[in-house]
Formats: C-alpha cells, structure tokens, sequence
C-alpha cells in the first residue's frame, strides 16, 4: 500500500475537499491510501470519516506570509517521520507553493498540483498569491486540473497545448443525487417549503460565489414570483453580510441558510432551480450534482463551458446584471417540466466516481512506482 499526502484548507464540505472524498470513499484502499496536512486548525466536516478510513491528519502553523520558515520546517519534520511518503498532491491554490517547494526542500520526488480555478480570491494576501503563482511552476513535477481553463490559468497554454497535464474530472456517486420524488416531498415538507419556487445555491460565503449578486438577483426574483424561496447551502466570512443584505431588501422571510449540510443530495431534490453566479470556478462539484438531480441550472458564462453536461445547463453573463438573470431565472422556473433521470447522461460525460476513481488509483501506483526507479 502507498500513502498519498494531500495539501488542503482543512476537510470540511467545500468543493475540493468534497471532490476528495468522493474519489477517497471509491479508491482501493488496500493499494492507495490518503493523509492530510490541513492549513487550517479548524476542524472539519469529514475528519472522522477520513480517520475512520484509514487516513492521518496533520496540522500545518497556515499559509500565513510570515510563517514561511516555520511551515518549511514542519514539512521537513513530517517527511522525517514519515519518509514513506514519495507523493505529494497541492490543492491550495496559489499558496500551494508553500507545501509544493517545501516538499521539494524535504526531498518529496513527486509533487503535483491540482488546479481547481481560474481566479485568484481578493484579500490581504493577493500580492502574495500573484508571486506564489508565477513560482508553482519551479515547485511542480506534474499537472492535475478538474478542467480546461482551470489547467491554463495555472500551468499556462504551453503545457495545456502539448497535453503534459491529467484531467481528473469531478467525478460524483451519481446514484446518490438522482432525482427522487419522495425525498423531494419529505424535505420540502419538513421546511415548509410545499408550494414554494425554490431557487437553490450551493456554496461557501465568500467572494468567488458572488452572493451579493446573487442576492440582488434573487430579490428580483421575488419581485416577479411571490412563491419563490432562496435556499442558500454552506457558510463563510461573507455569511452576515448577506444576511444583513437580505433583510435591507426585505426579503429576509423569503431566505433561508441553512449552514454547511450534510446533506446536500436531498437537498437538491427540494430545489427547483439552481443558480451559480461566481465570478470564477474550475469546474464546479456541485454544477454536476445539480445535474445529476435533473434541475434547471443558471450558471455565470465566468465559469468553464465544460460544465454545460445536460440540456438543463444555461449560461448567463454576469454583465446582463440582475434584472436579465432575475427574468432567466423566473422563466426557467415557469418552464419547468417533469424532472427525469439524469444518471447516464452524467455517467457518458465521465462523471462517475466508480470509474475515474479506479483511473486515479492506477495513476497514484504509476507516479509513486516512477519515483522508485
């Protein structure tokens, strides 16, 4: 058995970490087995189901600009505990340079970067971010992005043109999210939903999703239908302010957040539409759950084509402003038909976690083997 070491935020429900365990629950864990350095000392979501298959977590001091020195020796430490590792995969965006050249300095031969965007988030550590980026490149041995753009925003058109890159789709338990009318009428009962148009969004509170849009469009919306309901799913630091947003528009009785869930398959049968206005994604897990789910979705022309892998998919640019989205999205909902089965639609595009999981696995044995010889 070899030990894939994972760089993270920590192991709660986001995307990535989401896209992680999906292939982690699937890969044969007598060959591949997953650990975890989280740079955040928040606990997560799926720790315990991490640990209880097998996997250790470890703590880094975080990607903060002043502990560089102090993250380069935990890695070399960590290494020296544990020389079995050969392989490390980076999942942090632009900080990833810290885990990646910390690896190399501890002597780790494989080191990939996964790519999941296509935009750098702006806080306080954007200049930092810029020159981490422009260093992954000197860092990396191998190149993994969930999509097409993502790829050429981190490794460049060179690389993406001469194919020295592996597409790792976000692959989903597609059984998990098709449509079911039962737990459909079971949740919306239980949240007093019956007889709403509910609009649902998945994702963390933060800048990238673009919830302040998101909720001008929706108050719009509500201007239109006064059946709609907003559901947002997840939490992050821009959560209050878009509480607080809601209730200046007036429309606070017409918003529900209901946190970081665990369990947003259902929670997307209760739905009756699905919008994703980021202003950047990879390719986004949870446009190919909403799919799976059947749903109507209105996804921002910001995020990659790709994700487009239904007839349900509808792109907007967010440059129509509000009101257009406000008009798509009651459109949408007044067209709705009856939601049918999505699974082998979603499956015939490479989205079944059964299959690519196996593909990984095989991939992990082949790059660890390299490192031997």
């Amino acid at each position: 058995m070899i030990r894939i070491l994972h760089s993270v935020s920590n192991l709660d429900r986001g995307g990535i970490e989401t896209m992680l365990m999906n292939y982690y629950r699937h890969i044969d864990r007598d060959k591949v087995q997953f650990d975890f350095v989280c740079n955040k000392l928040k606990p997560g979501a799926y720790d315990k189901e991490a640990t209880d298959m097998g996997a250790r977590i470890f703590h880094s001091p975080g990607l903060h600009p002043l502990h560089y020195p102090q993250y380069i020796r935990f890695f070399k430490q960590l290494v020296r505990q544990h020389p079995e590792y050969r392989v490390l995969e980076v999942h942090n965006g632009a900080l990833g340079l810290y885990a990646l050249n910390s690896a190399k300095r501890a002597g780790i031969p494989a080191r990939i970067y996964h790519a999941h965007g296509q935009g750098l988030n702006l806080d306080y550590k954007i200049a930092l971010k810029w020159v981490c980026k422009k260093m992954l490149r000197f860092n990396m041995t191998h190149h993994f992005t969930c999509g097409l753009k993502a790829g050429e925003y981190y490794f460049g058109k060179a690389v993406m043109e001469r194919g020295d890159y592996v597409l790792v789709r976000n692959a989903i338990d597609v059984d998990r999210f098709v449509f079911n009318p039962d737990v459909r009428e079971r949740l919306r009962g239980e949240n007093g939903l019956e007889g709403k148009h509910v609009v649902g969004h998945v994702g963390r509170f933060m800048h990238q999703k673009n919830h302040v849009f998101l909720i001008e469009v929706f108050a719009q919306i509500a201007r239109r239908d006064e059946k709609a309901v907003l559901v947002l799913l997840g939490d992050g630091e821009l959560q209050e302010k878009i509480r607080n947003r809601a209730g200046m528009l007036g429309i606070s009785d017409k918003v529900k957040m209901m946190g970081n869930v665990g369990n947003a398959n259902e929670w997307y049968q209760a739905f009756d539409l699905f919008i994703l206005p980021s202003h950047w994604e990879g390719l986004p897990v949870v446009g190919v759950e909403a799919q799976a789910a059947g749903l109507p979705c209105l996804f921002s022309s910001s995020i990659t084509p790709e994700i487009g892998l239904t007839e349900n998919a509808v792109f907007l640019d967010l440059e129509s402003g509000a009101d257009a989205w406000a008009e798509k999205a009651t459109a949408l909902l007044s067209a709705r038909q009856e939601r049918g089965n999505m699974r082998q639609a979603i499956v015939e595009k490479g989205y079944d976690i059964r299959v690519e999981a196996k593909k990984l696995e095989n991939l992990y044995l082949e790059i660890y083997n390299s490192t031997l010889k």
